[in-house]
């Protein structure tokens, strides 16, 4: 109120700064690091939560296409188009890995249990024991075998699904293994079961150019004529006290 360096801006203007700041964790930096101005351009997007910012590997895709707010910010902090670009795709990654990893545990966990409870089936979650198997979930019922690989999305237009090299080649050689889709909504309660075809995943994947190089992980944007709704291959194997839920979700129907 009383240095004059600060007269330009009120103590309720002061005092918003310093929770914002506070609330960013931005003071948390040791005392003599100084912030730069893409960390306060990358703390301002993730506390702004912008509409766009969750589809921006979609929407934001050089820097010409970053947002009006976005450009504002950099702007104001004096940082170029190809600086604010790199950081938002910075906090894009780590924040679509983060989001994708937890609703791909709770949706691996879901139909888990959905399949425990409402088949005859023996279901093993194998990937409690190891990721090497290259899929999630075993389905076993005398002879039959199921090995499903389960990508799981809260998203109800695009639907993204990330594959691993390990994966993949599992695919390739092995004719039991399945793509399955679990769709969640923001209560984390299965709304939807899917089943991506094989031979579109094999038509649309990279391919090695060189004994050089090799891809280890690929993402899809899968369309809708690769889905085939519900999981008709578990609904064979449904209990007598199986929920009528359960059975519209693995029939479709």
């Amino acid at each position: 109120m009383s240095h004059s360096e600060f007269g330009d801006i009120t103590p309720t203007q002061y005092d918003s700064a310093y929770e914002w700041l506070c609330t960013t964790g931005l003071l948390e930096q040791p005392a003599d690091t100084d912030l730069s101005a893409s960390q306060i351009f990358e703390a301002a997007v993730l506390a702004g939560e912008p509409a766009w910012f969750r589809d921006a590997d979609e929407l934001v895709l050089s820097p010409d296409d970053l947002p009006e707010d976005a450009l504002r910010a950099a702007g104001a902090l004096g940082l170029d188009l190809e600086t604010a670009f790199a950081c938002v795709s910075h906090i894009w990654g780590k924040v679509d890995t983060a989001a994708r990893e937890q609703v791909g545990r709770v949706g691996e966990l879901a139909l888990l249990e959905l399949l425990q409870k409402n088949t005859t089936a023996e279901v093993v979650h194998v990937a409690a024991f190891s990721d090497g198997y290259g899929y999630d979930i075993a389905v076993r019922n005398g002879n039959f075998e199921h090995h499903l690989e389960v990508k799981s999305t809260t998203r109800r237009g695009r639907i993204t699904v990330f594959l691993s090299r390990n994966e993949y080649s599992t695919m390739m050689r092995d004719p039991s293994w399945r793509l399955v889709l679990v769709r969640l909504n923001l209560n984390t309660e299965i709304t939807g079961l899917d089943e991506i075809s094989r031979s579109w995943v094999k038509k649309h994947s990279p391919s090695d150019s060189s004994l050089n190089g090799r891809w280890e992980s690929t993402r899809f944007s899968v369309s809708p004529d690769a889905l085939q709704p519900g999981m008709p291959f578990a609904s064979e194997y449904l209990t007598a006290q199986a929920n009528p839920r359960v059975i519209e979700l693995l029939t479709a129907s």
